[in-house]
């Protein structure tokens, strides 16, 4: 098929590019000049593992092809993914902006049939606001699908190229159609592919997030509890994880959800219930117990030392998981500015992330070239992301660098009796202390 995106963000590159990996022909939309020059020389704007390999396959072959131009994707392809960005507004809710200026666009431009697709995550009733702005200005047939994404942040190629499940939601026979043959290389295994009305479809997304980070929220209140009452939340997390009806992800405690979902999802979810005179408790508290949450380490590092003025800490990791130079909603962000403002230094290391942050906090924080020169001189280190080279350091080289043993993880990498063997001071989420 031939196919465009309107987009070259996180989702909408990845969704090009593996829809031009089964052999479409795609073309990518962005305004960013600068962007399109970039990726037309093979060069990839995001961080996101394996996604090189297929970008510059397709880009080679010619079937990944980029311009800034919306009237060229328009004439030369059938079907048109809308991958725009939603940005909360000050009331948590979707900013739709972007993708309602570009479909206004659209009516001006379609001269004959084609399928508007959103890829982007969007508030009930989005595709009939996208429809009627298209209809203003269009003669022609047209039709608009909802196909909300579910792709994780650094498995997003497996994730797309091999999903879970499609959900579309359609409203004509003829849409439905062109969806099951651009869908089908992806769905031989048999995993369903879900056609639902439109309303059904974007809600699926929002309710899958808020879902997901209500796992995450409840098991990091079991953690804080764990720790009262003195039972430890690996055991309880392996008790309650192997009943099938609650499964074993999203059930690890930590210092709090980020990135660019569940946080935007989560309070638009919300903000849409408000504007629907509909109070969503559980998802208000969601978001109370994440916020806490993120500063729960700081506030140990500070009973610990009994203040922060003038420690010097140690960071491992500034992205909001591994395998991404996604920062957005980080832990590690709040962390640290709660850190700067009580006059504490801050080095970190992180494999990805670091150039990002630089672009926020520039030199109010050193950063690392590895993570054992990041302990140089620390008082502590706290661990704010699971990445893989974190989990089995060499802990007599951490030792050497810092001026004690402290370690703060917020990521439960590391077992509390072996901690306890090497001769560290140890806190984690929900096991006992080791001090």
């Amino acid at each position: 098929m031939n196919i465009s995106i309107v987009g070259t963000g996180y989702v909408g590159l990845v969704t090009g590019t593996c829809f031009a990996e089964t052999g479409n022909h795609v073309l990518c939309v962005d305004i960013d000049e600068a962007k399109v020059n970039t990726m037309r020389s093979g060069k990839i704007p995001i961080y996101e593992p394996d996604l090189d390999v297929l970008f510059e396959r397709n880009l080679k072959a010619g079937r990944l092809q980029f311009t800034t131009q919306l009237e060229e994707a328009v004439k030369k392809t059938d079907v048109i993914f809308l991958a725009l960005p939603t940005p909360p507004n000050e009331d948590g809710s979707a900013d739709l902006s972007y993708i309602l200026k570009v479909a206004d666009q659209l009516g001006k431009l379609i001269t004959s049939y084609k399928v508007i697709v959103d890829k982007s995550t969007v508030p009930v009733g989005t595709a009939e606001k996208v429809r009627d702005a298209i209809a203003k200005n269009c003669k022609c047939d047209f039709d608009v699908i909802s196909n909300p994404e579910f792709l994780r942040e650094g498995f997003a190629v497996d994730d797309f190229m091999k999903p879970d499940r499609v959900v579309l939601g359609v409203s004509s026979d003829k849409a439905r159609k062109v969806m099951e043959e651009l869908y089908k290389p992806y769905v031989r295994q048999g995993n369903p592919v879900y056609f639902m009305d439109l309303r059904s479809a974007e809600l699926t997304k929002y309710a899958a997030n808020s879902f997901l980070a209500t796992k995450i929220s409840f098991m990091n209140e079991i953690a804080n509890l764990c720790e009262k009452v003195g039972a430890d939340v690996d055991m309880v997390r392996m008790g309650i994880g192997s009943d099938p009806r609650i499964g074993k992800r999203f059930l690890f405690p930590g210092i709090g959800y980020g990135g660019s979902c569940f946080p935007k999802d989560v309070r638009a979810l919300i903000q849409s219930s408000e504007e629907n005179k509909y109070d969503f408790k559980i998802l208000k508290s969601v978001v109370d117990v994440n916020e806490l949450q993120k500063h729960i380490l700081i506030s140990r590092v500070k009973k610990h030392f009994g203040k922060l003025e003038g420690l010097k800490i140690a960071m491992w990791g500034l992205a909001f998981k591994p395998d991404t130079d996604d920062i957005r909603e980080a832990s590690a962000l709040v962390m640290i500015d709660e850190l700067l403002n009580n006059k504490a230094t801050v080095t970190a290391f992180d494999p990805a992330a670091a150039d990002n942050v630089k672009k926020i906090l520039g030199s109010k924080i050193t950063y690392a070239a590895d993570e054992y020169s990041a302990l140089d001189g620390a008082d502590a280190l706290i661990i704010a992301t699971e990445w893989s080279l974190f989990r089995t350091p060499d802990f007599e080289e951490i030792k050497k660098h810092m001026k004690k043993p402290v370690i703060f993880d917020g990521r439960n990498l590391y077992g509390t009796d072996q901690m306890k063997e090497l001769g560290f001071t140890y806190y984690s989420i929900g096991r006992k202390n080791i001090v």
